[in-house]
């Protein structure tokens, strides 16, 4: 930006300023920081109006404060150079700031963590047994992160607009210095996607109502419908029984039908793989075909058998198992259920070992799989590789909290 440039931006600035316009605070407030103003040439009396200016656009949020107290020291620290002599002016300025710090500290002071005088308890643990570790408890986590991140990353622009409110609005859906109402800008939105434990899948996943078009690593159909589900096989033109051949009296348009199906795997950092594979083809297709084959229907929902097996203190707390938060945007609801204490429906041989091991003294265990339902008017669903998929959250037991009316707290 040349000298000149500067001065007719600061122009518009001023402009923008005595309008009242919205977008005043963001491009000031973005010029102040991203420029020189005494190389640009700009007249001490013009930086501190500059100043002065966007302190008081700032929105009345104190998180917003310490830019705003910024704005204030450097007009503070511009006064002596300019010809503004007034004392009354000075005694003003000196004021605000000693009123935004003041309010600052109170801010600061409310949003740090009591600390506790006692000893730090011990963290709670979860441990996870699963015949893809690596994957489900590192690179899975990382992928997470990096979607998240991808998704509702913030432009530098509606970063700054956050700041600034105006109370004289205008119309200007266009105008990127006002849009400031993004997802990733809420803390609660982003901490219950970015705090999960999560579970994808390193294949696509494809669930539809048609069976046109599967993916090409391998195909299951189900007959699926609320209280009842039953496994398929597609043979000689008609459907037949998964266990014994058998040809059912149904048509492939019957919409309770499901068809399930995989590509070949895409994720490259997979590391150990303990799950017991099919033999003729190579693992990028074998795996897959594993979970095809682990596959089960539970009424609507086709349930992903993710071996998945977790450990926790069920006295001290339980784990919240749901779809992710994003789910619905691939057409697909997660089933969501609260593990309370170890499992009473499983096989006798996932009980005889829980008390092998030392670390297992204590703890519950529980399974963590995949309840999938397509969504209703959706005909067909597909979740990227890598994309999460189920979202995985360590809550306290109801016993251990205690609700109260604050009117008559005990």
């Amino acid at each position: 930006m040349t000298p000149q440039e500067a001065k007719t931006h600061y122009n518009y600035l001023l402009t923008l300023c005595i309008r009242k316009e919205e977008a005043f605070g963001p491009l000031a407030f973005t010029f102040i920081k991203e420029q020189d103003l005494d190389k640009l040439g700009l007249a001490p009396e013009e930086q501190f109006n500059l100043y002065m200016a966007t302190s008081e656009a700032f929105a009345a949020e104190p998180k917003r404060y310490t830019h705003k107290l910024e704005c204030l020291q450097k007009a503070q620290q511009l006064l002596p150079r300019t010809q503004f002599g007034d004392p009354d002016l000075t005694r003003h300025l000196f004021q605000e700031i000693q009123k935004t710090s003041a309010e600052l500290d109170i801010y600061n002071e409310a949003m740090r963590a009591a600390k506790s005088s006692a000893a730090p308890a011990d963290k709670l643990r979860l441990i996870v047994e699963t015949d893809l570790p690596d994957y489900f408890l590192n690179t899975a986590q990382k992928r997470a992160s990096a979607y998240y991140q991808h998704k509702y990353r913030m432009t530098k622009e509606a970063k700054t607009a956050q700041h600034f409110t105006n109370a004289a609005r205008k119309f200007e859906p266009e105008n990127p210095a006002v849009q400031k109402e993004f997802a990733g800008a809420c803390a609660p939105f982003m901490a219950v996607r970015t705090s999960a434990i999560h579970l994808m899948l390193p294949f696509d996943l494809k669930i539809s109502r048609r069976p046109e078009e599967p993916l090409e690593a391998g195909l299951r159909i189900w007959y699926a419908k609320m209280g009842y589900s039953f496994p398929l096989r597609y043979e000689m033109g008609r459907l037949c029984s998964w266990y014994d051949d058998r040809v059912v009296d149904i048509g492939m348009d019957d919409p309770h039908l499901l068809f399930v199906s995989v590509s070949p795997v895409k994720e490259r950092e997979l590391g150990t793989v303990d799950r017991a594979l099919p033999g003729d083809v190579p693992l990028e297709l074998g795996l897959p075909r594993a979970f095809l084959d682990g596959t089960n229907g539970l009424g609507p929902f086709i349930q992903v058998v993710c071996n998945f097996k977790i450990w926790f203190d069920a006295e001290a707390m339980s784990v919240l198992v749901q779809g992710a938060p994003d789910l619905h945007e691939y057409g697909l609801q997660g089933g969501a259920g609260l593990l309370t204490r170890t499992y009473a429906s499983e096989k006798i041989q996932a009980y005889a070992p829980s008390s092998d091991r030392p670390w297992q003294q204590g703890l519950s265990f529980n399974f963590v799989n995949m309840h999938l339902q397509l969504a209703p008017s959706t005909e067909s669903a597909l979740v990227p590789f890598n994309t999460p998929i189920f979202s995985v959250y360590p809550v306290l037991t109801r016993q251990s909290v205690r609700l109260e009316d604050a009117r008559t707290p005990s």
